[in-house]
């Protein structure tokens, strides 16, 4: 297998799941902007976001339905689940108060990865959470089309990448996570992350230098 081909195989690594969340007090300013951005026509983001800013908790059930998934497929990528599972939580729950920081200027989806890298960034404090989540590729059950070696060559292949994956600083793991295994555009990473698209495209080309350097480390060709 070459480097290329072992490169393309982290994007099969992490699936996604479900859970639920719970969140604080009402704001009576938050409760106005919901009544005027109703009656702008605003989008239905804008109103959400507004109504969950004033504590509004169906609000948030409704943003948490149509964003978990996404929040936790990143997470698994970066930690192992339960704390996956604790980063989706803390994601929600401090998004009322965070909101108040959302312009408008990116997409709600995009803000909300970046309140979950920045809680990510607190919980990524060892390589063995990372390692561990690496390890669940080669711990998931054998696919119907693949026969032994092919599994065996495959749990081989996921432990060369936990190791080469770890040797990647938080900055660099997480732009090569949304760039090259969620395909993100750098302009998305770039909002995401809260840098200039100029530092997306940096942190990537020395992320993937450090990835193939250590791949070759590792014994990939």
């Amino acid at each position: 297998m070459d480097l290329g081909q072992t490169l393309n195989t982290i994007a099969e690594i992490m699936p996604p799941a479900i859970d639920s969340a719970s969140v604080p007090e009402r704001s009576t300013e938050r409760s106005v902007a919901v009544g005027e951005a109703r009656a702008a026509g605003a989008p239905t983001d804008a109103v959400l976001s507004a109504a969950v800013a004033a504590g509004d908790l169906t609000a948030l059930g409704k943003l948490y339905d149509e964003h978990h998934a996404a929040v936790r497929a990143f997470a698994r990528r970066l930690i192992d689940d339960a704390a996956a599972e604790d980063l989706v939580h803390d994601t929600f729950l401090t998004l009322p108060k965070a909101l108040a920081r959302w312009n408008g200027e990116s997409s709600l989806r995009t803000f909300i990865m970046g309140v979950a890298i920045n809680h990510a960034r607190h919980r990524v404090r060892s390589r063995s959470r990372f390692g561990f989540a690496m390890l669940r590729f080669s711990r998931e059950p054998e696919r119907v089309e693949q026969n032994p070696e092919e599994h065996s060559e495959q749990k081989r292949l996921a432990e060369m990448l936990r190791r080469a994956l770890e040797t990647l600083s938080f900055d660099h793991r997480t732009t090569f996570v949304l760039c090259e295994v969620e395909e993100r555009t750098s302009v998305e990473a770039a909002e995401i992350l809260g840098i200039p698209e100029g530092t997306v495209r940096t942190r990537l080309h020395h992320a993937k230098q450090k990835l193939r350097a250590a791949l070759i480390k590792e014994g990939a060709r």
